[in-house]
């Protein structure tokens, strides 16, 4: 984790050294869609969608004509819900997430390619059962616990289209490369975290 993290700061710093134009700082905000890809243990069970959110900052500096460096830090939500003979279970994880993304453009018009790494770093995690009578049931378990991976490393892949100099729209699909833990159990299954999301994009 150390060297991607160094790997990251040196891409940063890269990209600043050969900017051909000011580094432009921004910021973004948009609906997350996510749900799980689930592992070879205990996945007898369906799941769907949990809606959450995602926000942060945004940096774009652009590299050669049609090219850009455009690191992220995000703040986001993602999980899954699975219906089950005795109620409904909803996980929601928080994570600060880093893509590290390149821009490229497509044709000269204000369409992009958005595509790069992601490395994501669990901060809290809820869950929650309502045993439809009434009853819910919710466990908060924060950074300290042992259930869960406390960093992850995945990938994104998406779109961006620039309405003008400032404003954006943007859709993307973020996958964990890694499993939330390698010992799932029925309670902490094992899994991988699949996010699409989309959203808009102000730069200053």
């Amino acid at each position: 984790m150390k060297k991607i993290i160094i790997l990251a700061i040196g891409l940063f710093v890269a990209g600043a050294a050969n900017a051909q134009s000011p580094i432009r700082l921004g910021v973004k905000a948009g609906l997350n869609l996510p749900n799980i890809i689930k592992g070879d243990g205990n996945n007898n069970y369906s799941t769907k969608v949990n809606p959450g959110f995602n926000a942060g900052v945004t940096l774009d500096i652009n590299l050669i004509k049609g090219l850009a460096f455009t690191p992220e830090l995000l703040y986001s939500t993602k999980g899954y819900k699975a219906e089950t003979s005795l109620g409904e279970y909803t996980q929601t994880t928080h994570f600060i997430d880093i893509p590290i993304l390149a821009s490229i453009n497509l044709g000269g018009s204000g369409l992009n390619l958005v595509v790069g790494p992601q490395v994501s770093f669990l901060t809290s995690t809820k869950n929650k059962f309502d045993n439809r009578f009434g009853t819910v049931i919710e466990n908060e378990f924060n950074e300290d616990s042992d259930k869960f991976k406390k960093s992850l490393v995945g990938g994104v892949i998406g779109f961006r289209y620039d309405l003008n100099d400032k404003f954006d729209i943007h859709g993307r699909y973020a996958l964990d490369f890694q499993k939330n833990n390698e010992d799932g159990t029925k309670q902490t299954p094992e899994y991988k975290n699949q996010v699409f999301s989309v959203g808009v994009g102000v730069k200053f």
